[in-house]
């Protein structure tokens, strides 16, 4: 009988491929688990593994892969649409000195390329690290599947192997063990595979999309209180609540403390904390040092002696490969805790042994399967070994400043390459450097923007986190976002459950559509961010004279539109823009769908399926989008238990149609009635409107704001279809961006005379001048007093004029 609980099992009947599909001799085996996937392995002693290994845990694909096969006593030619296998029968894979060519070839069709073993893959697009504090020799990223030679390995020799109780023993293989991929151009298909061979990716419960709050200051209750109160008052939202080592009580003058439970003089009743947090719609999380082992004070102590049978009390470590201590470490510990009510995990270790780290990493997450009710959420280290499977990842304590905030969307977008998306960064940056507003809002402006948003910082009360702390006009920012973040969590979630299904990170780099942008600093940056919108985040100050950033973007081909102001900007172009503090580039697709959440008043928090929404739509062509809800919080959504609402838009420039229904699952899931907000962008007053529930019409209200038509219908009956039609003459509004118009702004803004601004003007949009005219007559207004900032300022400008 297994000594782990029954939650822990691994299903090990995948872990063989198709048996047509496996080509073996006495010391090699190659399998074709799909078109762009094979596993090559070779061993000495004629040993292989049938077993899922930590890294692959179905070699059984569900589409039988094609290729056809060509063999005699000394060769084996394997070959498909993607690539050409020729292998000498029975020799070792490397080349060798008496025999210089490798005995193993593989060719990609179409291509000169080659792959062998021992093949640098120095085009390579790398992956992620374990954090960026770990790494001492720099950041210093893994390999990943995405590279320009269309191929990339993945080396899973020697690791160790799981069996059907969930337990892990050595690997019975002394050889080598190899995936490669070869795709080509083909990445997404290469995505595919891998999370086919891994497990695809989990999907997160829906409130770690909301704001979490995790600096590490000594709390007691009262101050989570405190916390509380002052989101409220200044009405920001907040779902999550991660306390570091605080929550327990700290060793002082090498006293020895337990390790895994309240410290009693802090939190006199923790569940009725939690309890409370609950009833805001808030949920908790705690950090455990599972580096600090068991020792004597902590109550699993007896137990693990016995299991040990130890005469004297020691320090106990966490001994993952026994599985009698890792019963009882969750038993007695991890699942108390979980019924006090914490919502996750955060799980800190040494990292020194990265198999230990990752074992212990599967199995806090699988641990929450012993109850249906309660989706696993853990955040944790990179453990290096398919970490998609265990979100979410944090990326270090970071350094506060400019550099690390620059490095961030990159990182995002780089982990894609591996199959990642749950990254948590610090928001504001950790320790150390300059406390900003500026950073801190871009901080924020990011954060909206990527994965998680996590707010953290170490103890000290100059680390200003709280956004109550600084000026009002940051605070007012950084409140706009927040809530926005908390608005998006309908599309965020619909994304996250795709990545979970399909395989398609949430965050993907723009060189996957333009590879020569990879070592272009000026759009390396930049990143999808879901199906239906593009950032080109701001990471450098701004130009302290001009008040703004300016920003060099590239978009995508086709028509995108700028996501707050609306304005279009035609695609396969370079632009120059400018941004004031309070705004950010993000851009909308056209014909994009962006479901977003009406806030509840009462409690800003909630992050349920909302009773009200904004559903926003940009013109420009037809699009269907399908919204993902279920309770955010159980794995029944496995069983049925969700609901696919279709958001369907025709477009045609004079008329609009807009249709919303049930589509898949169970309509009791979200709310029985919904009122909704349409929000038509970039159009005029339509002169007809049909609203239509089913088959009768129905009363709306509609109206204009600003350059956005917007149709009001309340108590929709969310199982019936909600039909809008919508036109008149010329409603589109085609409201290209001018950098004229931008420039113009700047002047107005500038603290210098009117009469020199009417001078610059007739300069600067004279199309008649030169630039290099344009030059000389700015500088010529030093003699009406202009100051030599604003002359610099102004010959700036000048040449970003020129460059566009």
């Amino acid at each position: 009988m297994s000594d782990l609980s029954e939650h822990f099992k691994i299903d090990v009947t995948t872990s063989r491929p198709r048996e047509n599909c496996v080509f073996k001799g006495n010391y090699y085996r190659i399998s074709v688990l799909s078109d762009v996937l094979l596993r090559l392995e070779y061993s000495p002693t004629g040993k292989f593994n049938d077993y899922p290994t930590l890294f692959a845990l179905n070699r059984k694909f569900e589409t039988e892969p094609n290729f056809t096969i060509k063999e005699d006593e000394k060769f084996l030619n394997i070959q498909n649409s993607y690539f050409i296998l020729e292998y000498a029968k029975e020799k070792p894979f490397e080349a060798s000195k008496l025999v210089p060519d490798a005995n193993l070839r593989i060719s990609l069709k179409e291509t000169d390329k080659v792959w062998y073993y021992g093949h640098p893959e120095v085009r390579n697009f790398k992956g992620s690290i374990t954090g960026f504090d770990k790494d001492k020799k720099g950041l210093v990223l893994d390999k990943g599947l995405y590279g320009t030679d269309g191929f990339a390995s993945i080396n899973d020799t020697g690791r160790p192997v799981f069996v059907a109780d969930g337990s892990v023993k050595k690997n019975p293989s002394d050889g080598i063990d190899i995936y490669l991929f070869i795709y080509r151009k083909d990445f997404g298909r290469a995505l595919q595979s891998y999370f086919e061979l891994t497990g695809y990716p989990s999907l997160l419960p829906r409130f770690a999309l909301g704001v979490w709050w995790n600096k590490d200051e000594q709390y007691n209750e009262n101050d989570i209180e405190n916390i509380i109160t002052n989101f409220k008052k200044h009405e920001l939202p907040l779902s999550t609540i991660l306390l570091g080592n605080t929550w327990k009580k700290e060793s002082q003058n090498g006293e020895t403390v337990a390790n895994y439970e309240f410290d009693s003089e802090k939190y006199k009743n923790p569940e009725e904390l939690i309890k409370k947090l609950h009833d805001d719609k808030i949920y908790f999380g705690v950090k455990i040092n599972t580096e600090n082992g068991i020792n004597p004070k902590d109550k699993i102590y007896p137990t693990a002696k016995k299991i040990l049978n130890l005469d004297k009390d020691a320090i106990i470590p966490i001994n993952v490969y026994n599985t009698k201590i890792l019963n009882a470490f969750y038993e007695e510990i991890i699942n108390p805790l979980l019924e006090k009510g914490i919502d996750l995990f955060y799980i800190e270790d040494d990292m020194k042994d990265n198999i230990a780290s990752f074992m212990l990493t599967h199995y806090t997450y699988k641990n929450y399967e012993r109850k249906e009710t309660r989706r696993g959420l853990i955040l944790t280290r990179n453990p290096g070994i398919a970490a998609h499977r265990y979100p979410v990842l944090y990326s270090g304590a970071t350094q506060v400043g400019w550099k690390v905030l620059k490095y961030l969307p990159f990182y995002n977008s780089t982990s894609a390459n591996i199959g990642l998306t749950w990254w948590s960064h610090d928001i504001g940056g950790y320790k150390n450097g300059t406390e900003d507003r500026e950073l801190y809002a871009r901080y924020v402006q990011l954060g909206t923007y990527s994965p998680i948003f996590r707010f953290a910082s170490k103890r000290g009360h100059y680390y200003k986190r709280e956004p109550w702390r600084w000026d009002i006009k940051t605070e007012t920012i950084v409140k706009d976002y927040m809530i926005m973040r908390h608005r998006l969590i309908p599309y965020i979630y619909t994304e996250a459950y795709k990545y979970s299904k399909l395989g398609s990170p949430i965050i993907q780099p723009l060189y996957y559509r333009y590879p020569e942008t990879y070592d272009e600093p000026l759009y390396k940056n930049e990143y999808f961010f879901g199906s239906e919108l593009f950032v080109s985040p701001i990471t450098d100050p701004k130009d302290k004279v001009m008040n703004r950033v300016v920003q060099r973007i590239f978009l995508p081909e086709g028509m995108w539109y700028d996501f707050k102001t609306g304005k279009k900007f035609p695609g396969g172009k370079r632009y120059v823009t400018f941004y004031k503090d309070e705004d950010y580039p993000v851009y909308a697709k056209s014909g994009s769908i962006i479901p977003l959440a009406i806030l509840d008043e009462e409690n800003l928090n909630d992050v349920h399926p909302p009773k009200k929404m904004e559903i926003q739509v940009f013109p420009g062509r037809s699009n269907s989008y399908n919204l993902y809800e279920d309770d955010g919080v159980s794995n029944l959504y496995k069983e049925g238990y969700y609901i696919i609402t279709n958001i369907d838009y025709n477009y045609r420039q004079n008329n609009y149609t807009l249709i919303i229904r049930p589509v898949d699952g169970k309509t009791s899931i979200i709310p029985e009635k919904r009122d909704y907000k349409i929000r038509f962008r970039n159009t005029r007053t339509a002169e007809y409107v049909k609203v239509n529930v089913g088959r009768f019409e129905v009363e709306h209200e509609d109206y204009t704001d600003e350059t956005d038509f917007i149709i009001e219908i309340k108590d929709v009956p969310t199982n019936q279809q909600l039909t809008i039609n919508c036109g008149g003459k010329a409603i589109e509004i085609d409201a290209v961006r001018l950098i004229n118009e931008d420039i113009d702004d700047i002047i107005s803004d500038l603290q210098i005379e009117t009469v020199l601004k009417e001078e610059v003007a007739k300069i600067i949009f004279n199309e008649e001048m030169t630039i290099r005219k344009k030059r000389i007559a700015i500088r010529k207004l030093r003699g009406k007093g202009l100051n030599g900032l604003f002359i610099k300022m102004f010959l700036k400008l000048l040449e970003y004029i020129n460059e566009i």
